[in-house]
């Protein structure tokens, strides 16, 4: 059996992760990507008027043991049924989707790097640093264009909960990160490192 490499990838929302994501796949297609959002636990009670009632910049929103067996799972080359989020809804779909193992697989999300026993199968560890204006920005563009939100929400929550969040539980991990990759996708000079790293751990 062909051994698995899992790559994870976090940062603060809008960091610049699925950038990061998008250039792998551009020199190594025979990888799963797994995104952490799909283990968001359901807030179905969420709205814009309550977003801050559900925090979603918290470890315990996360599904943290589902996504430890899952990965245990591709690690040990055996499929999953990985869930689907509803992002408009803020709850779990009732479908799933059937993920088959391969050499490499890539997880990306906030709290990638948080629990010991995630980080303990990850065999390299990126952190996309980006400063807090440019993530603020893409993250509003992002939920007013995709996720039905209005301004004031998206204001409110990354004041409320958002901001917070990202200093007291995702920027501390990047202690343990192997690679730091300031301004995510368009540091070329990062990538340049990176990219050689990612085709010879997935040969």
């Amino acid at each position: 059996m062909r051994e698995v490499k899992i790559i994870g990838i976090t940062g603060g929302s809008g960091s610049g992760k699925s950038t990061i994501v998008r250039k792998i796949s551009e020199v190594c297609s025979d990888f799963v990507f797994i995104p952490q959002d799909n283990y968001y636990r359901s807030a179905s009670y969420i709205s814009n008027e309550n977003i801050t009632a559900f925090n979603f910049d918290h470890p315990d929103a996360f599904d943290m043991e589902l996504l430890e067996e899952h990965l245990v799972r591709l690690k040990a080359y055996q499929s999953i049924e990985m869930p689907l989020y509803d992002f408009v809804h803020h709850r779990r779909r009732d479908e799933a989707v059937t993920v088959q193992p391969r050499p490499l697989v890539i997880i990306e999300g906030l709290m990638v790097l948080h629990s010991p026993k995630i980080r303990a199968l990850l065999d390299l560890k990126l952190y996309v640093d980006t400063p807090d204006d440019i993530r603020f920005i893409r993250r509003l563009k992002r939920d007013i264009a995709e996720r039905g939100r209005t301004v004031e929400s998206v204001c409110n929550q990354y004041l409320e909960v958002v901001r917070p969040g990202h200093f007291n539980f995702i920027e501390p991990t990047k202690v343990y990160a192997d690679l730091i990759i300031p301004e995510g996708g368009y540091n070329e000079s990062a990538l340049s490192v990176l990219i050689p790293f990612v085709k010879e751990l997935s040969t």
